[in-house]
């Protein structure tokens, strides 16, 4: 880690959708300028397109290295944007975001950079540059050889959100709940919770059923796997309890009984996270080497090319990774 401000590389996402504005957004913050040293990774030509629909100046460097006092730009020069259909699925879009991403992903694990954000990738481009694409979880792993347990938190206005299966088709949900797997991932809240700053987590555990399985009359997923496992994570002096019924746990969560709801399945934390506050929403990449951190938010093609994208939630993200970084 940096002795002086940490050290975030920052690799553009999809040309198509609103990424470049938001890239050029954020290295003309100076908040942020003054919280991390910012490597930037992609074309300097998306991102002169970026800054000019941003309506923003950009005061930065171009070269390798560590950035100083401005942010850096590391110009793969691989990307005209002619080649990229504005608001569109496209192979080239997905190629420039694989590329930045693989890139700061080197960086941060040879230790040349503390943490990585990145603006917004699109999936489906992704997956026409790799088509065994799932997330961004594999794909990290993979890029950077990890075998051990990740998994992707949604942070918004000091609450969070874990998830004990992610993207997996509902009808399988209930197989994949075991003991250790809700333990496993009690395990990795509590540690990101703490790594962010929070000193004693508490976290809330949802149940699967509604009505939490009105005791067994819904299920009984409650009482056979997730209460025991609950059990088990006090056992080990994490601070949690439940299940507690999924249509109530975020309100209370949101009052400030709760730092954390660890989740069954995606939908049932996103849905509640993202009515809570769609643009300032964080999204942890939790348990890589280094803090991996985006906005909860994806390419949104439909104003691409305005200059109306919302920048809330990778200020946010920037501002989470170089916190962590930090703390590490």
């Amino acid at each position: 880690m940096s002795q002086t401000r940490p050290h975030v590389a920052l690799a553009m996402g999809d040309a198509a959708g609103i990424s470049p504005e938001l890239t050029a957004r954020i290295l003309a913050d100076a908040e942020l300028r003054a919280a991390a040293a910012i490597t930037v990774i992609g074309d300097a030509r998306v991102l002169a397109e970026g800054a000019q629909v941003a309506g923003v100046g950009l005061d930065i460097d171009t070269g390798d290295g560590r950035p100083g006092e401005r942010p850096l730009l590391l110009d793969l020069g691989h990307c005209d944007p002619a080649s990229v259909p504005l608001a569109q699925v496209s192979e080239a879009g997905g190629r420039f975001a694989t590329a930045n991403f693989r890139r700061a992903l080197a960086m941060a694990a040879a230790g040349e950079a503390d943490a990585v954000c990145f603006t917004p990738f699109n999936k489906a481009a992704m997956r026409l540059v790799t088509p065994d694409y799932e997330d961004e979880i594999g794909f990290t792993a993979e890029a950077i050889g990890f075998r051990g347990v990740a998994k992707e938190f949604n942070i918004l206005e000091g609450l969070w959100n874990a998830r004990v299966t992610s993207h997996v088709p509902l009808k399988e949900v209930a197989g994949l709940l075991s003991r250790e797997a809700i333990l496993e991932n009690l395990r990795l809240t509590d540690a990101a919770l703490r790594a962010s700053g929070v000193t004693r987590p508490r976290i809330a555990v949802a149940a699967l059923n509604p009505h939490a399985g009105d005791g067994g009359n819904f299920g009984r997923e409650e009482i056979d796997v997730i209460g025991p496992a609950v059990e088990a994570g006090k056992a080990e002096q994490i601070g949690c309890d439940g299940p507690y019924p999924a249509d109530t746990v975020f309100v209370r969560a949101r009052r400030g009984d709760f730092d954390a709801v660890l989740t069954m399945y995606h939908d049932q934390g996103q849905i509640a996270m993202k009515l809570i506050g769609f643009e300032a929403g964080v999204t942890l990449l939790g348990g890589f080497p280094f803090p991996i951190c985006t906005a909860a938010h994806g390419t949104a093609y439909d104003i691409a090319g305005r200059g109306i994208a919302h920048p809330g939630a990778m200020r946010n993200a920037v501002l989470l990774a170089a916190r962590m970084a930090v703390s590490a």
